[in-house]
């Protein structure tokens, strides 16, 4: 039933509804990982791979016809979404423009050596080299202060916090609290993950907050929530018979 394709465009529409709002905001970044995020939870749920692979076979087209829709009156993207991919592709392109971000990122993580320049003495951030230091590129500044010692040991209790929320979901006997913590899951792993590899210059730079380290209250906040969710499908993994 679950797979049967009216009860798969009910989930697609409640999908496509939010991404298309924050989108339109714009926020390309989120609502990618909207969509991303509301997919993984399809998934987990157990709706049929077909519909993946088609999707999966379908990407290449969509993905050209928004590349090819730039510069026409039909253009699918912002004017600065290209030139992020511009800049993504080639970093050199615009090294003082739109390529500044990155290219003082990347600077910021090597100059961190193994131990670090010490708290509060690296230069691209406390110099204000590094844009957005303190949100978007903290991950940088937590490397460059701290080292490749300090960034591995915020990625191991990324890890761990991944691996005791996977497992819980795993072991959940009730279907809703599985989702609901598989999803959560998903959620925080993307955004780490992504805000990770836009640092590094493995993704395009978005607006994506590092979870528990980024500036910010309402991340923060919702974050929380997430966890208590999360911690609750926990307590309540067992079911008990009556």
């Amino acid at each position: 039933r679950i797979s049967k394709p009216f009860w798969v465009l009910i989930p697609i529409i409640l999908i496509l509804i939010p991404s298309i709002l924050v989108v339109s905001q714009p926020d390309l970044g989120t609502g990618v990982l909207i969509t991303f995020i509301g997919v993984s939870i399809m998934f987990l749920a157990g709706v049929s791979l077909w519909y993946f692979v088609l999707a999966f076979c379908l990407m290449p087209v969509i993905l050209t016809t928004i590349w090819y829709s730039r510069g026409t009156s039909w253009q699918f993207l912002k004017d600065y979404h290209y030139r992020r991919i511009d800049t993504f592709l080639d970093p050199s392109l615009d090294p003082l423009g739109i390529g500044y971000h990155i290219a003082q990122s990347k600077i910021a993580l090597g100059s961190g050596g193994l131990t670090g320049r010490g708290f509060m003495q690296g230069t691209q951030s406390q110099l204000n080299f590094l844009p957005r230091n303190h949100t978007d590129f903290i991950f940088t500044t937590l490397a460059e202060e701290f080292g490749f010692f300090g960034a591995a040991g915020l990625l191991i209790v990324y890890g761990l916090i991944v691996v005791f929320a996977t497992i819980s979901a795993m072991t959940n006997k009730h279907r809703f609290g599985a989702l609901l913590t598989g999803g959560l899951t998903m959620n925080f792993f993307a955004y780490f993950s992504v805000n990770i590899a836009m640092v590094m210059g493995l993704a395009p730079v978005v607006g994506v907050p590092l979870p528990l380290i980024s500036y910010g209250g309402s991340a923060m906040i919702v974050l929380m929530i997430s966890f208590g969710l999360i911690q609750s499908g926990h307590v309540h993994r067992i079911r008990y018979k009556a």
